[in-house]
């Protein structure tokens, strides 16, 4: 596995598969990678005839500068999984080299970051945005893959790559889980254990709320149910719960208002900001 630093350098190594007609595949991480991630990995090799993954702690998509500072970093363990998992090049700027002077665009993609994780964490999408528009210059990929736990996030991407008319399929691939549920991610590093332990209430919640549906109850009543859950610990502190149409990212009141269906939450367990969503 090459580990390329520099934008100019990237463009040279893959301008000959390029040349070539070769299929490139791209996977954007922040690092502190996991399972979750190498299944990211697999998917743009089984698809693709090269894989590239970044690891970029992007400065401007945190709009809690504590949170930046806390985001685990472990590059040393994450380029030995990407050299494992068959992964080709791995690019890892540094800040300099993405933004060597302010990125000043803003991005308007209607309603959709503006709700959920875009009203309480002001600016995060501009700033997703602005990464993965400069990501995607660097890398011009065929294909980046991304995971659905973000669910938002990638609606976001959707959006910029129409807006920007780049030819990149963009492909959301399954939540990966711990044993217990809980929905792989970088942040979980960074329990305690009692946080950690504390944290399966999560993937408790959101496991069950198809089959509240099937119980008929209403999308009040499960709202009522999740919160009610939540205020029994102290260590909890909800952002938000919603059921939204899955197919327009739409909140609804009522079953009758969507046919798909797309639970979200967002939950602080202790200082750790943890979100899920499942598609029913």
């Amino acid at each position: 596995m090459q580990i390329i630093t520099k934008i100019a350098e990237l463009d040279y190594v893959l301008s000959k598969y390029r040349n070539q007609n070769k299929i490139i595949g791209f996977v954007p991480t922040m690092g502190a990678l996991h399972l979750g991630h190498i299944s990211l990995i697999n998917a743009s090799n089984k698809d693709c005839n090269i894989t590239i993954c970044s690891i970029f702690v992007n400065p401007t998509q945190f709009n809690d500068k504590k949170d930046l500072e806390r985001y685990p970093k472990t590059p040393e363990k994450d380029a030995k999984l990407l050299k494992d998992a068959g992964c080709s090049i791995l690019f890892m700027p540094e800040v300099d080299e993405m933004y060597p002077e302010t990125d000043t665009r803003i991005f308007d993609f209607g309603s959709i970051d503006k709700i959920l994780d875009g009203k309480f964490r002001p600016g995060h999408f501009n700033g997703v945005a602005q990464i993965v528009s400069k990501l995607f210059f660097a890398v011009k990929p065929n294909k980046a893959y991304f995971g659905s736990k973000d669910f938002q996030q990638v609606l976001v991407v959707k959006n910029l790559v129409k807006q920007l008319n780049l030819p990149i399929e963009i492909i959301a691939c399954p939540i990966l889980r711990e044993q217990d549920g809980l929905a792989m991610s970088s942040r979980n590093t960074l329990l305690s254990k009692d946080e950690r332990e504390a944290a399966k209430i999560i993937p408790e919640i959101m496991l069950t709320i198809a089959a509240h549906k099937s119980n008929n109850l209403s999308i009040k009543q499960i709202a009522d149910l999740v919160n009610k859950k939540v205020s029994t610990n102290s260590m909890y502190k909800l952002d938000y719960f919603v059921i939204a149409n899955a197919d327009s990212f739409e909140e609804i009141t009522e079953w009758e208002q969507a046919t798909n269906y797309v639970a979200l939450i967002a939950c602080f367990v202790g200082k750790v900001r943890l979100i899920d969503n499942v598609v029913f």
